[in-house]
Formats: C-alpha cells, structure tokens, sequence
C-alpha cells in the first residue's frame, strides 16, 4: 500500500474509479493495527487498488468527506464515495467490505 503524496490526489480520483483509501495519523496507535489488517486483506485480494495517507497532511479530506476519526477506510466506486469504515474489526470482516465494494 503506497503513500499519497501531496498534489496527487486530484489526479489519483481522475485515473481510478474503483479504489480504496486508508486515512491515519501516524501516533494512533489503533492505526497501526488497522494498517496491518488491511495490509494483510490487500495480501489475499491481489490487485486492489488501494493508497494510505496520513491525515494530518490532508486536513482538507477530513471535512470533504466528513471523516470523524482515524483509522478510517475510504471505498471509491465509480468515482464516487461509496463506503467509509472506522472499525476494521478483524481481517475478515475487511475482506468481507472489499469485495462488497470493489469486487
């Protein structure tokens, strides 16, 4: 799972339309753990699309798609928002949500 780097965004929504994106801060320490079960999820589903960005450099995203709290997971479908997740529960559960969404 890559880092968004800043200024791409814009171009990242333009080029994909079925997508997911992982928001964290790094000192979260409930982040951490999210970000390892949702490593592990991409592992077993290969080929999802999916970038992480820490949201203390994208203040903006919080209030664009009214985020309440990290970790959060973000699913695009056809380049719309179609799901948001605060609770990752276990790896299953995310493997659940990601083929709900994206497959």
């Amino acid at each position: 799972m890559q880092e968004l780097m800043l200024g791409d965004l814009e171009r990242y929504e333009k080029d994909r339309e079925t997508w997911m994106l992982y928001l964290y801060t790094p000192m979260c320490g409930t982040c951490q753990m999210a970000g390892r079960m949702l490593e592990v999820t991409l592992e077993v589903l290969p080929g999802i699309e999916c970038r992480k960005a820490n949201l203390n450099y994208f203040p903006d995203l919080a209030g664009k798609w009214s985020v309440e709290s990290v970790p959060c997971l973000l699913f695009f479908r056809e380049g719309e928002l179609a799901e948001k997740i605060y609770a990752f529960h276990s790896v299953p559960y995310l493997l659940e949500k990601t083929k709900e969404y994206l497959l």
